[in-house]
């Protein structure tokens, strides 16, 4: 465990499409690294870069994505670092590693105990789900509309909600939209899952936002499995 005091900081350059053993390479180093005990690693897509073979690479133009650079940066004891080094030096065949001294000035690591679970129940019953239906760049009041109507069914008391960012799609207007740089339209949908009447509600409410879109509704069964909580938990609350 990573303790106050001296310490090595460890970076690690490497390109996102770089393979290993079938897989990321990215990958395989945080695993690794996992393994090995570090205690903690972090991983991070740069926007924009260039390395030894001279070539610029940048999220901008869609052709030069490909080898977008990735840090990865870790802290350690140096004990730890110099264990885990001849690995990463073997794994590491393009890019390169940087080895710093560091000081830990403090550790935070409170440990949260997990809660007991007493066994789960089960409920059941019918509700309505609900679809809506968007283009990424429509707005509400300057924000984008998803995250207005997100932020509106919170209020509501809705169970909940989630986005879709689609990849490929089309609407009333024929238009194809298509995951890429130049695309700032991608097909958006908002998966709702509650009550009849609080879904009818809500939908009033979301009507009045949407310019152009589609509301879909669909009956569907519930099936919730809620973890009860633990006798001791239960008298203490009753006492």
């Amino acid at each position: 465990m990573l303790q106050k005091g001296t310490a090595k900081k460890v970076t690690i350059f490497i390109n996102e499409d770089t393979q290993r053993h079938f897989g990321s390479l990215c990958d395989a180093i945080l695993t690794f690294l996992l393994h090995k005990g570090v205690s903690g690693a972090t991983a991070t897509r740069a926007i924009a870069g260039f390395g030894a073979h001279q070539v610029i690479h940048t999220t901008k133009i869609e052709l030069l994505t490909e080898h977008l650079p990735i840090r990865i940066e870790f802290i350690e004891s140096a004990a730890k670092v110099d264990e885990v080094m001849p690995t990463l030096y073997d794994m590491v065949n393009d890019g390169v590693i940087e080895v710093q001294d560091t000081n830990v000035v403090k550790v935070a690591n409170k440990e949260r105990p997990s809660p007991a679970k007493g066994p789960h129940t089960e409920m059941r019953g019918i509700a309505r789900l609900m679809r809506i239906y968007m283009g990424e760049s429509d707005k509400w009041q300057g924000e984008p509309l998803y995250e207005a109507i997100v932020k509106h069914l919170r209020m509501m008391d809705i169970a909940g909600a989630t986005v879709y960012r689609g990849i490929l799609g089309y609407g009333a207007k024929g238009h194809t939209h298509k995951s890429g740089w130049f695309s700032r339209d991608l097909p958006i949908m908002i998966s709702v899952v509650d009550s009849e009447e609080k879904l009818a509600r809500a939908t009033t409410e979301i009507e009045s936002m949407m310019q152009d879109g589609i509301i879909v509704f669909s009956d569907v069964e519930v099936i919730r499995l809620v973890h009860s909580r633990p006798a001791l938990e239960s008298s203490h609350a009753n006492g």
